[in-house]
Formats: structure tokens, C-alpha cells, sequence
């Protein structure tokens, strides 16, 4: 009875959207469910993120980042938005009470530039800085590109060649609950892996790195994610 409750955004996609089915399936790709929860193991609420602060979390894999934002204010789907090879795709926007909730791969489009334990050089920034006129943008230093999470990640500046990978989430408006189904847009994984290989697996065990990330995944404020952020 609960799931019927679930609203997933593949489904708000098609109905709010108009989405083209076959067209859109060439690029969601599914992966097991993983509930989203707080630091004590419990469901988050999507009530309890605080507006602009950046959260992380770990899928489908555990040694893949992605980004949990809540944008303040309701996120309007977006239409036709392109991949580098020229994929078409619709984005559903926010969910949540307030349709403001978004989430994506926490890894650049272009060099693969990702949070770690010990760095992270992309984030997302609400407020412009003496270096970048941009505010409310996900800003990737190594290289300068910046993406509008209000707008399907898509590229507003720098050398990234496509929109950061959407996370496709379930939410629960009678427990205020999400949960990530599926990824949309043109992830980098296999690229991700083939580069990182070697460095994930010891940080993760073997192959766990590439492993599903189970049942729970855990939300953490991306200040205690890792110890130093870059600012630019």
C-alpha cells in the first residue's frame, strides 16, 4: 500500500512533462532502491535539509557522490535537455513538499572531479563569491564549469561537455521520505571507474567499490563529508 503512495519522478516526468517513452528509456538507468537516511540510520525527512547547504550521499555505488540540495523554492521540470552525443531527455524537477528537493552525481562531466574524503573541489555554491559572479550554481574548480541544479544540472559555463547525471527520487508525501530509483542523463561511471579503479578499491575493499550500495544509503552534510572544501 505505501508505494502507492511514492511518487517517482520518472512517473512525474511522464505525466507533468509529456515525456516520449522510448526516447526517454534510452537513457534512465535503473538501479536497486536505496532509502535515504539521516546519520543515525533513520529515513530522512526531506523536511529536515536545510535550504542551500550542500548534503552528499554514496549511489548506486558506495564509492560514487552524488549531491542532495534543497533549492528553497519549487524547481519547475525541464524539457529537451541534451546529452554530449546529442541524446534528448526531459527532467521533472523537485520533489518534496515543496517540489524543491533535487539530487544529482556528484561527479564533473568533464574531468571527473568529485568529492572525496579528503577534498572536494566541486559543490554546489548559493551565493557569489568575489570569483564567479554565478550564485544558486554547482561550481566545479578545477576547471571552472558551472551547472543550474534548477535546471537539470544543464551547463552554464566552462568546458563540460553535458549536464551532471540527474538521481531519479521516489518521495513519500505521507512519511516525507525519499529514495533513489534511477539515474537520467548521460552518467559517467564506467569512465569514472576505469580511471579511479585502482585507488577506489582500496579505499572501498576490492570490489566493493563497484557493488550496489544496498537497501539504506546515508546523507551527510558535505562538511562532514570531507575535511576541506575549495572555494572559488
Amino acid at each position: 500500500m505505501e508505494r502507492r503512495h511514492f511518487i517517482a519522478t520518472c512517473s512525474a516526468a511522464c505525466g507533468m512533462l509529456g515525456l516520449n517513452l522510448p526516447a526517454q528509456a534510452r537513457i534512465m538507468r535503473s538501479f536497486p532502491r536505496s532509502i535515504l537516511t539521516n546519520s543515525d540510520g533513520q529515513p530522512l525527512r526531506a523536511a529536515s535539509l536545510e535550504p542551500g547547504v550542500n548534503y552528499v550521499f554514496q549511489w548506486p555505488y558506495p564509492a560514487t557522490p552524488c549531491f542532495l540540495l534543497d533549492l528553497g523554492q519549487k524547481v519547475a521540470g525541464r524539457k529537451d535537455i541534451r546529452t554530449a552525443d546529442g541524446r534528448r531527455y526531459d527532467w521533472p524537477g523537485g520533489v518534496g513538499r515543496r517540489q524543491s528537493v533535487v539530487a544529482y552525481s556528484a561527479i564533473c562531466s568533464h574531468k571527473l572531479t568529485h568529492p572525496t574524503r579528503d577534498i572536494s573541489f566541486i559543490a554546489y555554491r548559493a551565493d557569489a563569491t568575489p570569483h564567479n559572479a554565478r550564485a544558486r550554481v554547482i561550481h566545479c574548480c578545477s576547471e571552472h564549469s558551472q551547472f543550474d541544479p534548477a535546471a537539470g544540472a544543464q551547463v552554464l559555463e566552462g568546458p563540460a561537455p553535458q549536464p551532471l547525471a540527474a538521481i531519479v527520487l521516489e518521495y513519500s508525501a505521507e512519511r516525507d521520505e525519499l529514495a533513489a530509483v534511477a539515474t537520467l542523463g548521460a552518467d559517467v561511471f564506467d569512465r569514472f571507474f576505469s580511471s579511479f579503479g585502482f585507488r577506489l578499491a582500496l579505499e572501498h575493499g576490492g570490489d566493493r567499490a563497484m557493488q550496489p550500495v544496498g537497501e539504506r544509503t546515508r546523507v551527510v552534510p558535505m562538511a562532514e563529508f570531507c575535511r576541506q572544501q575549495v572555494r572559488c
